[in-house]
C-alpha cells in the first residue's frame, strides 16, 4: 500500500533543487518541496507536508498533519510498512 504521510520540514538542504530534509515519526529524510511552493510562498523550516514518493503533495497545518498521523498509526501493520520504505528511500 502506497500512503501519503506528514511530515515537518526541518531544515532546506538544498535551495536551488528545493529539496528539504523531512521528520516522519523520527525517520529524516531529504524530499523535493517544489510543487508545493507557491508564488511569494515558499515552503520553510516548520512548515508540515504531506509526502508520497519523496515529493511533498501539498503543505497542511500541523492540526491536520497529527490528526492524520494518528490515523495512519492506527492501521497498524500498513503504517509500519511505510514507514519501513521511507526509511529505505533516498533523494540525492
Amino acid at each position: 500500500m502506497c500512503l501519503a504521510i506528514p511530515g515537518k520540514v526541518i531544515e532546506i538542504a538544498d535551495e536551488s533543487l528545493r529539496l528539504a530534509v523531512v521528520d516522519v515519526a523520527g525517520v529524516r529524510r531529504t524530499i523535493n518541496v517544489g510543487l508545493v511552493d507557491e508564488p511569494g510562498r515558499r515552503t520553510a523550516k516548520g512548515d508540515w507536508v504531506l509526502i508520497h514518493v519523496g515529493f511533498a503533495l501539498s503543505r497542511i497545518d500541523e492540526a491536520e498533519a497529527q490528526a492524520t498521523l494518528s490515523l495512519l498509526q492506527g492501521m497498524g501493520e500498513d503504517y509500519e510498512a511505510e514507514l519501513e520504505e521511507l526509511k529505505a528511500s533516498v533523494i540525492e
